[in-house]
């Protein structure tokens, strides 16, 4: 699992590093993170019980315990990735564990807006070429792209697989606006003329 404790802020226009391949439609957001790590106080831990059960299961043989695998950052998955409860812990644990980007045929429309939340780009790509990228990765494992945001494309050497990426989320993604708390810092004069004019705050804030 990857230590790096950077984690994505303000504008995202790329995204460089290894693939993991994980393959299966309609894998759950129950998968990702079972329920009973739903307890924690934050989110610090999660990265190490990302798909505890299918990786239990799997005895060290599942993609996120492979070698290969441990300093990837861009996954590859298959249809309808994230569907099943909302729980916004299951992007947290992809990203502590090192995911930067998510490919697939298809996202849950909430997971999709969670990821989107952290800086994870989610971009999409069609049934013929997620398998063909995902057989190749199998062959090549250790080969790096680089996911243009910018120009939705992902990219390997002289290879280029068109993407599709959500006209809204792109437009957040390169502005920086999906962070909400650097959008929010960047307000503080107008939010302090704000507070100035709310006569119920007395102005007890302005002076912290």
């Amino acid at each position: 699992m990857k230590t790096d404790p950077n984690f994505p802020n303000g504008p995202l226009k790329s995204i460089h590093g290894k693939c993991l391949v994980l393959q299966g439609d309609d894998i759950d957001t129950d998968r990702i993170i079972p329920a009973r790590f739903l307890k924690c106080v934050d989110f610090e831990s999660l990265g190490h019980v990302v798909f505890a059960d299918d990786r239990k299961e799997q005895k060290g043989n599942h993609p996120f315990d492979l070698e290969k695998n441990q300093d990837a950052s861009i996954l590859i998955v298959n249809k309808n990735f994230g569907c099943g409860s909302s729980r916004e812990h299951a992007p947290q644990a992809l990203m502590r564990w090192g995911i930067r980007a998510i490919v697939g045929e298809s996202f849950a429309e909430i997971f999709f807006g969670n990821c989107l939340a952290l800086g994870i780009p989610c971009a999409t790509a069609s049934n013929s070429d997620i398998l063909k990228l995902q057989k190749e990765l199998e062959l090549e494992p250790r080969n790096k792209y680089l996911l243009d945001v910018n120009n939705s494309v992902l990219r390997c050497n002289n290879k280029n697989i068109h993407m599709n990426i959500n006209k809204g989320a792109l437009e957040m993604l390169l502005s920086g606006k999906w962070d909400a708390t650097a959008t929010l810092i960047s307000k503080t004069e107008e939010l302090k003329k704000i507070m100035k004019d709310l006569p119920y705050l007395n102005n007890f804030l302005l002076d912290k």
